[in-house]
């Protein structure tokens, strides 16, 4: 029962950071990446269809996106999905294709997405350390159902606590990667 209460502990820490990890992939840093599309959906005979699941999409150069229906028909939807999502990109289509130039940051909004990206980490950190504190009152709660003696709880906030500086080191990491992607011309 202990156990099972730290290994959920260490199991939510860990999906905050790779939730951290998507919400980051979302940020552009001036070079074509094919997630920036995860989240548009395109109007698919009557089905809103995520764009990576009606085209193959690739990265011709350093900062465009090349974007192949599979169906020919759709071309036209997948580009109004474009322009209606919050990109604040212009698809270029011609005909068969649609491409997407990734526009070079000016310095001013590399350190702006670098901002945004300490507030994200940030987030990230307070629910790891919501889930520290669910932990510790789950224990203590336990202890004093006198499940556990006063010893065990010590011992296991140590862990928990461990536990907590491991997925903020995590965290940290993974923001510092994106950040000097962000940062790098």
């Amino acid at each position: 029962m202990v156990n099972a209460i730290i290994n959920d502990a260490k199991e939510r820490m860990e999906k905050a950071g790779e939730a951290l990890q998507r919400e980051l992939q979302n940020i552009r840093a001036g070079r074509a990446n094919v997630s920036i599309l995860n989240r548009v959906e395109a109007d698919y005979y009557g089905v809103m269809t995520p764009i990576n699941q009606m085209a193959a999409i690739q990265i011709p150069e350093a900062r465009v996106l090349l974007i192949t229906p599979y169906d020919k028909s759709s071309l036209d939807a997948i580009e109004h999905a474009i322009y209606a999502s919050d990109l604040g990109l212009t698809p270029s289509n011609d005909g068969s294709a649609i491409r997407l130039v990734i526009p070079q940051l000016t310095e001013e909004r590399r350190k702006e997405l670098a901002k945004e990206v300490k507030g994200q980490a940030e987030n990230a950190k307070v629910a790891v350390r919501n889930i520290r504190r669910d932990a510790m009152d789950t224990l203590k709660k336990q202890q004093k159902a006198s499940d556990i003696t006063e010893d065990e709880l010590r011992h296991l906030e140590e862990q928990v606590q461990k536990a907590t500086d491991v997925a903020t080191k995590n965290v940290d990491a993974i923001a510092k990667v994106k950040e000097e992607e962000l940062l790098t011309i």
